[in-house]
């Protein structure tokens, strides 16, 4: 087998499954006063402080969660209903156009159930929203504008954003700017301190630790209303239960992967850049999505994104899992549904190209042994499949 989906999710990192196995037989609610309580709450706290150093934040800027979904979720609800609700004038939402649909979706509700209403940037044809183009938006009618989100680098096509352009055009107007930067931290430098967004989520198991937790790192001057209401817990924000172990597992994961973090990006970008060069060799039409442009700073060092025209992008995908090389039509949260990427069209490929696309994406288990099997199955694969299309 050849993994070649890391961005849909990544092993588990030892240490991090060492750690979650050595708390899981331990009792302790983090909310409560005895002793045990006071252990687990020493526990969470700790994993707090790791998390919030690791990626430039104060540890009561860091709000666990469930994972990236509730995290979007609740950096779009809940800024969006904190700020309308502070003056009804504003109810616009402005989001790019390329974002996942863990941001997308809760902006359509709002639209749809709330009173909101949805504006979505445009992005240019590597992925990338410009400064100017949020300034336009916000411009518009700068009094109406609830909250703002942009991510920092697209879970399809690996193109990185300039989020500390994005707000620093949003703080010059007083609006929040959320990043989804769940592909982002651990494969990036990412400071959030110095990216001046006012909310950022993270994820668990895009980086090493389990699924089922994430955070929102949430400053601590932006006013945020809660989802869940309960007991109280994480700043009144998010209540519910902590889970202990995998708040633990997480902490130990995402330091690890900030730790490591420029090492294994120069690692995967020869890797990454490899597997490119010998993709096009095999299939010299193969086009690459996203920003060609090899550094990290411009594109996700683990990411190559493929269109392989007169293909279909899901029958390719399951010819080469039958050879035991496992990769994503996008988004994995998308998977199963038979429709182009709304990342490419935004990005203006048409229908044909978005449906024939595959992305490649490598991770901290990755190796050249995964390369070679995609190399040496992808030029009879993409035969056999436009063949098949062409009946």
């Amino acid at each position: 087998m050849a993994y070649l989906d890391h961005a849909a999710t990544t092993p588990m990192r030892p240490e991090a499954v060492d750690r979650m196995a050595e708390l899981l037989g331990q009792v302790g609610n983090a909310s409560s006063l005895h002793a045990a309580g006071r252990r687990a709450r020493r526990i969470v706290e700790e994993s707090r402080e790791a998390v919030a150093a690791a990626i430039g934040a104060r540890p009561s800027e860091i709000v666990f969660t469930s994972g990236g979904t509730e995290s979007d979720n609740l950096a779009i609800k809940g800024l969006y209903w904190a700020r309308h609700n502070a003056d009804a004038r504003r109810r616009r939402i402005l989001v790019s156009a390329v974002e996942h649909h863990a941001v997308l979706d809760p902006a359509i509700w709002i639209a749809d159930h709330a009173g909101g209403e949805l504006v979505v940037l445009p992005v240019d044809s590597l992925g990338r929203t410009a400064p100017d183009a949020l300034r336009a938006a916000i411009e518009a009618a700068p009094d109406e504008v609830a909250v703002a989100s942009a991510m920092w680098a697209n879970n399809e096509v690996g193109t990185v954003a300039s989020v500390a352009e994005l707000a620093d055009v949003a703080a010059e107007y007083g609006v929040p700017l959320h990043t989804d930067a769940v592909q982002a931290v651990g494969s990036l430098p990412v400071d959030y301190a110095a990216s001046g967004a006012a909310a950022l989520t993270l994820t668990g198991h895009k980086l090493g630790g389990p699924v089922g937790v994430g955070a929102l790192v949430l400053g601590r001057d932006v006013e945020c209303a809660p989802l869940l209401h309960g007991g109280g817990q994480e700043r009144d924000v998010r209540s519910g239960t902590l889970d202990v172990p995998a708040i633990a597992a997480f902490a130990v994961a995402v330091e690890l992967a900030v730790k490591e973090q420029a090492q294994r990006a120069e690692f995967l970008i020869g890797l990454r850049d490899d597997l490119i060069r010998r993709v096009r060799e095999v299939v010299p039409d193969a086009q690459l999505n996203g920003d060609p442009a090899g550094g990290s700073e411009h594109r996700l060092p683990g990411n190559a994104h493929f269109s392989f025209p007169g293909c279909e992008g899901d029958a390719l995908l399951m010819l080469l899992d039958a050879q035991g090389i496992e990769c994503s039509t996008g988004s994995a949260c998308s998977a199963g549904v038979a429709r182009p990427s709304h990342v490419l069209l935004a990005m203006g490929q048409d229908e044909d190209r978005a449906k024939s696309s595959l992305r490649f994406s490598l991770g901290h288990s990755s190796t050249a042994a995964d390369v070679d099997a995609l190399i040496a199955a992808i030029g009879p694969a993409v035969e056999r499949a436009r063949t098949a299309a062409a009946r």
